[in-house]
């Protein structure tokens, strides 16, 4: 569980000027910016984020997770929604600008070997880490059968497609998938509240539920629980794994000025061996073992 040791690594971080190479709009205000920094994609690993200074004329930084990061091409990408100030800015961004950008910053997501059966939640600003661990999976552990199962309020930022990929433990009704992951040969499935076609009628984490129920003692000892999204779906994610007596990792999503640990702005409790203890989440974090974030 190397990645969840919570060691300082603000040496390792790198600041770099990120040429914006892509910026694609897409449904409700969500955006994908590819940024040419070779020596952050070099160094980055699924569940750490970048802090991108969104323009000159806002010098406070905002922190992103990384959707995917290509060490031969030098390239990262991050998703992200319009949502205030920083966000309006970095979208009016066209390529060509060059953005100060600093990272890899935080821990990152630790597979285990004997835990063969990845179940990967992701919802909302919450899918980016999902898709980087995904792809890592299928890289660094062919032999694990992972499943990625991602919800959203707002239209998906990619266009659903049925998936060609089996999954016998599924609902009927939920057939959509990310085709990225799809090509890739990982299989997702797709959940919301807002009937979008194909999709789990539901929270991700019901449609998780309904999963891990299917499977029996032998098949849930494979299962380990990763998970990024907003903190009602992570507290369930979390309770999840302990009715169901499997492992989980979190990524949180928190506020953060500096983001490097410097004014403890993104504290939170998590529970220790002699008491709760306050973890900064832009360098303790952001991922945690789910079972001292949120005890049982």
């Amino acid at each position: 569980m190397g990645g969840l040791a919570g060691t300082n690594r603000r040496g390792s971080i790198l600041l770099e000027e990120a040429k914006v190479l892509q910026h694609q709009t897409l449904p409700e205000g969500q955006y994908l910016l590819r940024l040419q920094a070779p020596g952050i994609a070099l160094k980055a690993r699924s569940g750490q984020f970048v802090h991108l200074c969104c323009g000159p004329e806002l010098p406070l930084r905002r922190p992103f997770s990384l959707l995917r990061a290509e060490p031969d091409a030098g390239w990262v990408e991050i998703l992200y929604k319009e949502v205030g100030t920083g966000t309006s800015l970095l979208a009016k961004q066209q390529p060509g600008t060059c953005l100060s950008l600093l990272g890899p910053i935080g821990n990152s997501f630790s597979p285990s070997v004997e835990r063969s059966r990845p179940l990967l939640i992701g919802g909302g600003v919450g899918l980016p880490p999902m898709v980087f661990l995904a792809g890592e999976m299928g890289v660094d552990w062919p032999g694990h059968q992972t499943l990625v199962l991602l919800g959203s309020e707002i239209p998906f930022p990619f266009t659903p497609r049925p998936s060609r990929l089996l999954l016998p433990d599924m609902p009927a009704e939920a057939i959509a998938a990310m085709p990225l992951l799809e090509d890739r040969g990982t299989p997702s499935r797709l959940a919301s509240n807002q009937d979008f076609p194909g999709c789990f009628q539901g929270h991700v984490t019901a449609l998780a539920e309904h999963w891990l129920e299917a499977l029996d003692k032998v098949e849930l000892a494979k299962v380990e629980i990763y998970a990024c999204g907003p903190g009602p779906m992570l507290k369930a994610t979390a309770a999840l794994a302990h009715r169901f007596g499997v492992p989980s990792q979190l990524a949180l999503e928190e506020y953060m000025a500096c983001g490097v640990g410097g004014c403890a702005g993104c504290v939170v409790e998590v529970a220790g061996p002699d008491g709760p203890e306050m973890k900064r989440v832009c360098v303790d974090g952001p991922v945690f073992d789910g079972s001292r974030v949120f005890p049982s």
